[in-house]
């Protein structure tokens, strides 16, 4: 069976708090959206996570969703794609929360996470 995928976001990354918070803004005010404070980033609605330093990606990072997060992977690496798996992250049941796949794409990492 092949997953479905979904698109969550889009990371931005910036150089500095000042230009997350700047970029942020630019967006929610284009695109009637909320601006609300991350941990690592500042989002504009759901679609925008505005990096207060570099990540993963030369440009940042785009995150994909999907239900079965295990399937998922498992479909991925069949396609022969491999992941970063010390990025991966862990519930409180030590389920996998999201996990980012190796390298680059169009100068962006993937991560994907359970929806």
């Amino acid at each position: 069976m092949e997953n479905i995928f979904q698109l969550v976001h889009v990371g931005i990354n910036q150089n500095s708090e000042e230009e997350a918070k700047k970029t942020a803004e630019l967006l929610a005010a284009a695109f009637n959206l909320n601006v609300r404070a991350g941990n690592k980033s500042i989002f504009a609605g759901d679609y925008f996570e505005c990096m207060r330093s570099p990540y993963l990606g030369t440009m940042g990072h785009i995150a994909m969703g999907t239900t079965d997060l295990e399937a998922a992977v498992a479909e991925l690496k069949e396609k022969g794609f491999s992941f970063r798996e010390d990025t991966a992250q862990y519930d409180e049941e030590g389920k996998l929360k999201n996990i980012y796949l190796d390298g680059e794409f169009g100068g962006f990492a993937i991560h994907i996470l359970r929806r």
